[in-house]
């Protein structure tokens, strides 16, 4: 039976690097790499700012929900959500169920700064991008820290060394998948 440990989960607002991190951790823990984001458009054949204009935010939310909840029962996983995944709590129990939890937080001015030039965010094609960040971080963030098992300052460090702490982590605990390192020899006496 698959426990909660064979994943690893990265939830956050968008611009958080969950993709970025996600990808270079997967790579170094020798696990698949899925962006929930990518799945829904890999399986509705559009993407998501289409989904929105066709389908709206419920029904993106409707989509992203089955793609949670199939990708969760799944092993061996490092997976980047969607930044809205949390507002269903059927998602959130998913997620706390499917794997073990990476909050990546920073702050919205930052996101703001990494996000402004992406199109290809729905939610951010608004008069005052900023204020909407600021919205959806004072809505979201407790959301994701319900879920988080660990919460890393996306803002503080770089994608590589979120993805050296992710390892240390995952070399002192098999929680997450990795068996520890084997510890030196000790000297024997004569």
């Amino acid at each position: 039976m698959k426990t909660k440990q064979d994943n690893i989960i990265l939830v956050g607002l968008m611009g958080a690097g969950k993709t970025t991190i996600g990808r270079l951790l997967a790579k170094r823990l020798g696990k698949r790499f899925v962006d929930s984001d990518h799945e829904v458009e890999s399986r509705t054949g559009v993407s998501i700012p289409v989904i929105f204009e066709i389908e709206g935010e419920a029904g993106f939310r409707k989509r992203e929900s089955m793609v949670i909840e199939d990708l969760s029962r799944e092993s061996g996983l490092v997976m980047a959500t969607g930044g809205g995944v949390v507002l269903s709590p059927e998602n959130r129990e998913a997620i706390k169920a499917g794997g073990f939890v990476v909050y990546l937080c920073a702050p919205p001015e930052l996101l703001y700064a990494r996000t402004r030039n992406d199109r290809n965010r729905p939610l951010l094609q608004v008069a005052d991008p900023l204020g909407r960040l600021r919205q959806l971080y004072v809505q979201r963030d407790p959301l994701y820290r319900e879920v988080a098992d660990m919460v890393i300052d996306a803002s503080s460090h770089s994608a590589n060394a979120s993805v050296q702490l992710l390892l240390r982590v995952a070399q002192s605990a098999p929680l997450v998948g990795v068996e520890p390192a084997p510890a030196p020899p000790t000297p024997s006496t004569p």
